[in-house]
């Protein structure tokens, strides 16, 4: 078997800050916290080692302010791209800067403290027969 992502750790100088804000987005709900300040976020019902990642915001005083090398990208579950973007927008994601026009455009937004993270277009479910003979 092949490993697979278990959770994902971003620093924050706001950790409760984050985490509310990335429950809202995902629809995520605190799992736990740490002796250390750390508020682990998931899916409900779902905890660590099940297949759905979970986040955990960890508190720093000294959060990379450079680019990150890893980021999030997220797609609207249950309406379409443009009701998703003023959804992130109102609960505190700002502009970054938005990717090709027309349909596939992508947005790159900030979270509270800056992470970059993208809104993505809505994909098909299935799977084309090339990706699937690999």
């Amino acid at each position: 078997m092949a490993c697979r992502i278990s959770e994902l750790v971003v620093e924050a100088a706001d950790a409760e800050g984050l985490a509310a804000f990335w429950s809202e987005v995902l629809g995520y709900v605190e799992l736990c916290r740490e002796d250390d300040g750390s508020i682990e976020i998931g899916p409900p019902g779902v905890g660590f080692g099940e297949p759905l990642p979970v986040l955990v915001l960890s508190p720093s005083e000294d959060p990379r302010p450079a680019r990150t090398r890893l980021r999030m990208n997220v797609t609207a579950a249950d309406r379409d791209q443009d009701a998703e973007l003023e959804r992130l927008l109102a609960l505190g994601a700002t502009p970054v800067d938005v990717g090709r026009a027309g349909e596939g455009r992508r947005y790159v937004l900030a979270d509270p403290e800056g992470n970059e993270f993208r809104l993505l277009p809505a994909r098909p479910r299935t799977l084309p027969v090339a990706a699937v003979r690999r």
